[in-house]
């Protein structure tokens, strides 16, 4: 399948990655963006191997880092539509298309 990220969802890859290189170092940075990256191309390749968040989504949760992402089937493609925290601002992203 083919993966289409939602246009947010650079934003929020960029607040995360800034975050741990504030907090710790860029390659810290870049290890949270080589595991997502890694589990976007999971999603990609065997969307039906995660657990559906909702009747419209799914959700990967990443395994080293405390967030997820959500994404939704639409024909032959995987659309990302949040990378967020698991526990803070659950909200965020819930209304994107």
């Amino acid at each position: 399948m083919r993966l289409v990220l939602h246009p947010k969802v650079y934003s929020d890859i960029d607040e995360i990655m800034g975050y741990y290189e504030r907090v710790a170092t860029r390659q810290l940075a870049d290890e949270f963006c080589a595991e997502l990256r890694y589990y976007m191309q999971q999603a990609a390749e065997r969307p039906e191997f995660f657990a559906t968040a909702s009747m419209t989504s799914a959700r990967v949760n990443l395994q080293r880092f405390p967030y997820h992402f959500l994404f939704r089937i639409a024909g032959d493609v995987v659309r990302i539509l949040v990378v967020r925290h698991h526990r803070r601002r659950p909200t965020v992203g819930i209304r994107r298309q």
